[in-house]
């Protein structure tokens, strides 16, 4: 009889989590358990009281334990959204040093470039024109000099873009290599008229197109993939895939969907995810 209400407590806490009806199952359960004891042993105080104890080292026990996942699952989200926020930091600062190295090729590569053209030009017009030799030389010093500022200004400007901020021809390159990888079907369209978009924005396109390969690499291997981006009032990226070996989308332990939607969060955007009638579509839409 003890071990009755430690079933049902342990079943409503399970079933029905810690909500009132669950404390009404158990306090039905202790009087249940209890006047069978009292009937047959005339201890109706101790059979409660056995009855309670057991109940209450029940809950104490999955309180710790609902504790526990509830502080796991916090943590969880916490580094989930924090990942999602360095990121969009990244992608700002991504952005700074496309500009910079924009400004250096425009304007510090180009005039080094007309410089060195120009010393070149004086210095084949001094030899022409005979003049000394220590003023050709300086005139060569002065060209040589301008060469080497020039190359070290292209160098910059490649370390700075080493890290640029994806474009859409990237997004192609990540539907190439997932056709190149699988051997399958993969298209890659774009719809309407582009037009620049920002960093943070680009940023979240290509990470979104990135997991929902991966996510049809894990799910429905060798599917036929296609991807649109398209350009209107709001820029849409959809990413579908066609039936293959797919096992349950919706499998624990994966945050991919997730971390999208909070990316899509962070640029004001939205996305969807879910079956079609002939495979799975994953849809970001981003007023940019």
């Amino acid at each position: 009889m003890i071990i009755a209400p430690f079933w049902v407590s342990r079943s409503a806490v399970r079933y029905y989590k810690p909500t009132p009806l669950a404390w009404v199952i158990v306090g039905v359960g202790i009087l249940g358990a209890s006047v069978p004891l009292y009937v047959t042993t005339r201890s109706g105080p101790g059979a409660i009281g056995a009855a309670f104890g057991v109940v209450a080292l029940t809950l104490a026990a999955v309180n710790r334990r609902s504790r526990e996942q509830r502080l796991e699952e916090l943590e969880v989200s916490l580094a989930r959204k924090q990942a999602a926020i360095e990121e969009h930091e990244r992608a700002a600062a991504l952005a700074e040093r496309a500009r910079i190295a924009r400004d250096v090729h425009d304007v510090l590569a180009h005039s080094l470039a007309g410089l060195s053209l120009s010393l070149q030009g004086a210095r084949l017009m001094l030899v022409r024109d005979g003049a000394s030799a220590e003023a050709v030389e300086q005139v060569t010093r002065a060209q040589g000099l301008a060469a080497e500022g020039l190359a070290e200004a292209r160098r910059a400007v490649a370390a700075l873009r080493e890290d640029a901020v994806p474009d859409v021809r990237a997004l192609g390159d990540l539907v190439t290599a997932y056709r190149l990888e699988s051997g399958a079907t993969a298209e890659f369209d774009v719809e309407g008229t582009p037009r620049e978009l920002s960093a943070d924005v680009m940023s979240t396109l290509y990470r979104t197109v990135q997991e929902a390969l991966a996510n049809t690499r894990k799910h429905a291997p060798g599917a036929p993939v296609e991807v649109r981006l398209s350009y209107g009032d709001v820029v849409s990226l959809s990413v579908e895939d066609r039936p293959g070996k797919r096992p349950d989308r919706a499998a624990p332990g994966g945050y991919g969907l997730v971390g999208m939607r909070e990316r899509a969060d962070l640029v004001g955007g939205s996305l969807e995810a879910g079956p079609t009638s002939t495979g799975w579509r994953v849809e970001l839409k981003v007023k940019a």
